[in-house]
């Protein structure tokens, strides 16, 4: 795959999962995994949820790399009885399957994401039913060597219908010796028989010291890890983001101006008000959206349990929530600012709002607010 080829499930700024060398901060379901398959229960459809970022994509490619190179029990019992069980799902970097798998030219695996439409050049929003029917070819080609096939679908949730009942159709019966991987953020959103189908690995957020390995593999400056860790929510592809796009300063910012309430630093909402409304600025507003939401939210916390976030995100950002959420009552009145400014929020995108009236209008009700 070309550079340039658009990569639905990587994030900007690290390897794709693929190439991600070691799972970081999942032993449960790595161990769950490992115990199915050396107990000879390996379901055909696997089921990989969790929150976005915490590594479902690596561990999918992972149980690909090791299904793909490491014979089932009982496969190849030698003169001596049979190979001792595999203690791990990885498999050396070296290992010629995990090279095939690097160049994505192993012959057992199928790789189902969204594509680029050729009309136009762009990403399709959706998985199409073509898309997941095309897995009958690859089954078909793939039915003479004997080995093991994995079906790795980044993500299920962007299946469409029609794709979703194709996928479903395969899963009621399943074809011998292929083992499904499906990665889901929103698990509920998938057909109930899917999920029924499936066992599921569920994967969680990382710790603020595994955030900072995987950060680090991930070749991802982390001076600011802890600043990172605390808006991330243990979500590496979040803390990618948040790095790529100046996350930590956009906070930094938007926390200092919560501080000067109910006064307001005008000059300071300005400026934030004018850097949303630049020329491509769309990332930088959905996640300033994104970061006041968060901001509210451990604002709403620190008033309901009576200390702020920890870790802090800045190193203001204590005293000021402190101070602007003292106690429940004003716990409660961040909450409910938070639901309507994300309302509001929501209905300016929809319409193409002018980005910088959306920011003026946010910080005018959280001034309304303060006051």
């Amino acid at each position: 795959m070309s550079d340039d080829t658009p990569q639905p499930d990587r994030i900007e700024g690290a390897p794709h999962p693929r190439d991600t060398a070691r799972l970081i901060g999942q032993d449960a379901p790595q161990a769950a995994f490992l115990d199915a398959f050396n107990s000879g229960r390996l379901h055909h459809g696997w089921l990989l949820t969790g929150p976005r970022g915490v590594g479902k994509a690596t561990l999918a490619w992972t149980i690909a790399r090791f299904l793909l190179s490491t014979p089932a029990p009982g496969q190849e019992d030698g003169l001596f009885g049979a190979p001792p069980a595999p203690e791990t799902l990885t498999i050396p970097e070296d290992h010629p399957v995990a090279a095939r798998v690097r160049a994505g030219s192993d012959p057992g695996l199928y790789h189902i994401t969204r594509r680029v439409n050729p009309d136009t050049g762009r990403l399709r929003a959706q998985i199409l039913a073509e898309d997941v029917r095309d897995l009958n070819r690859f089954l078909q080609l793939s039915s003479t060597d004997g080995g093991a096939r994995v079906v790795l679908i980044d993500s299920a949730d962007d299946m469409n219908v029609q794709a979703a009942n194709a996928l479903l159709k395969m899963l009621e019966e399943p074809p011998a010796r292929t083992t499904l991987l499906l990665i889901s953020h929103a698990p509920a959103r998938l057909l109930p028989t899917i999920r029924s189908r499936c066992r599921e690995l569920r994967l969680a957020p990382l710790s603020p010291n595994d955030l900072s390995l995987a950060l680090a593999q991930a070749g991802v400056d982390t001076d600011k890890g802890e600043g990172l860790a605390a808006l991330a929510a243990g979500s590496v592809g979040e803390a990618v983001r948040l790095a790529n796009l100046g996350g930590l300063e956009l906070y930094s910012e938007l926390v200092a101006i919560m501080a000067s309430l109910p006064g307001l630093d005008r000059p300071r909402a300005l400026k934030l008000a004018d850097a949303a409304a630049t020329r491509g600025a769309e990332d930088r507003l959905d996640l300033l959206i994104t970061l006041l939401d968060t901001a509210l939210a451990r604002l709403a916390r620190t008033g309901a349990t009576g200390a702020p976030p920890s870790p802090a995100a800045t190193p203001d950002e204590a005293t000021a929530f402190a101070r602007l959420a003292p106690d429940a009552r004003a716990a409660r009145a961040w909450a409910e600012c938070a639901q309507e400014i994300g309302a509001r929020a929501r209905h300016a995108r929809a319409v193409n709002l002018d980005p910088a009236a959306l920011v003026l209008d946010t910080v005018f009700r959280l001034q309304q607010t303060a006051a």
